[in-house]
């Protein structure tokens, strides 16, 4: 796409309750902040989830003009998806495995590849290379500690035994996932990082992949022959408890959709969960846990409003409460303290410049990766780059 341009999807905006902008500048250039943390070692790019809800048909493009080659998915639905917007070239691995019986001629087919998980797996995909008389790419997953997919320990044992398994099967990575990479100094980083050494070394040579958003922090140990991203390259700070290095990509704004006064005692929303201790001024602004805006930000959360005049400078953002709960479709703001109340059909900013990604989380009781994930289909989607 080029700089400058704009391209939507969704409602027209004039009918839209929210805007969401994607900033695909930024995705790129926190691509190029993990090429560099990891000086000089390759770095994919995870864009399972629709790239994290913000849209895999333009981010991952995106991230193939940063530099991205190889990129994973959760589903085989997602790697279709990446198939037809990406250059042939692109290596498109599905963390999943390979699903149901036959579904490995899916992937041949499609030119997808899988995440070998267990030793069944490896049987079948090596069996279709058999059958084809070529070598099949793949990654092989060997668990060390995470207790979820790949390899377990008596399997690993049997492969270590047993590597002519791996006949007819090219090994494009040994990957593990780290369950604690954001807690710098659990204990069960260094214990993951010798299980994966161990493994490693009991297996046949072959590149490898450890290291995840958080684990590309951890140090040159952990980055091995790739980088293995996704809620990093989104914004979401990789490092907690410490500032982000990452620039932030997506701006939220809703639509207000009515403004009326509320004298008390009276009641705001479901539940008359806020009630009015003064004369308040009240805005409804149309998005709620329909579009991912969480309903545990009920009473919790800020929107920030621009404002002509305030403390006496143009267009300064002014934080007002989110009161009452959040319900399917709409929010409540205490607009009372405003100088200024923004009008009718104007825009609120509940994601961007004042508030993170992290920030929101925070305030909802979540992680960003939820908050992004969450963010429903009926906004105007709007993607920037430049």
């Amino acid at each position: 796409m080029p700089a400058g341009d704009d391209t939507a999807s969704g409602p027209p905006e004039r009918l839209a309750g929210g805007l969401l902008t994607v900033d695909l500048a930024a995705v790129k250039a926190n691509y190029r902040c993990l090429l560099a943390e990891g000086a000089g070692t390759p770095v994919a790019a995870v864009v399972k989830a629709d790239a994290y809800g913000l849209g895999a048909a333009r981010v991952a493009p995106a991230l193939w003009e940063a530099g991205a080659r190889i990129f994973f998915v959760a589903l085989p639905e997602e790697a279709l998806v990446l198939r037809r917007v990406l250059p042939e070239a692109a290596e498109v691995y599905v963390l999943g495995g390979l699903f149901g019986a036959g579904a490995e001629r899916d992937y041949l087919a499609a030119g997808i590849r899988p995440v070998l998980n267990s030793l069944e797996e490896l049987r079948r995909w090596r069996r279709l290379a058999v059958a084809e008389n070529r070598t099949l790419p793949a990654c092989l997953h060997v668990d060390t500690g995470m207790n979820r997919l790949g390899l377990p320990p008596e399997e690993l044992a049997v492969l270590s035994d047993e590597p002519q398994r791996l006949s007819g099967v090219r090994i494009a990575y040994l990957i593990s996932h780290l369950a604690c990479g954001d807690r710098p100094d659990d204990a069960n980083n260094q214990g993951q990082l010798r299980a994966f050494l161990a493994a490693r070394a009991s297996l046949p040579p072959m590149a490898a992949s450890l290291a995840n958003s958080p684990g590309s922090f951890l140090g040159a140990g952990f980055h091995f022959d790739l980088l293995r991203p996704g809620a990093a390259l989104y914004g979401v700070n990789p490092t907690p408890g410490s500032p982000n290095p990452m620039a932030q990509v997506v701006r939220l704004q809703g639509r207000i959709l009515q403004v009326r006064v509320v004298d008390p005692p009276m009641g705001v929303g479901y539940g008359a969960a806020f009630r009015a201790g003064r004369r308040t001024i009240v805005a409804t602004v149309g998005l709620g846990y329909a579009d991912g805006y969480l309903r545990s930000l009920s009473g919790r959360a800020k929107a920030w409003v621009q404002t002509g005049a305030a403390g006496g400078k143009e267009g300064m953002a002014v934080a007002v409460p989110l009161v009452g709960r959040v319900s399917m479709d709409l929010i409540t703001l205490d607009l009372t303290d405003l100088a200024e109340p923004p009008s009718v059909g104007g825009f609120v900013d509940l994601l961007g410049p004042d508030q993170d990604v992290d920030a929101l989380a925070e305030a909802a009781g979540t992680i960003g990766y939820e908050v992004l994930t969450s963010l429903g289909p009926r906004y105007r989607r709007l993607y920037r780059d430049a």
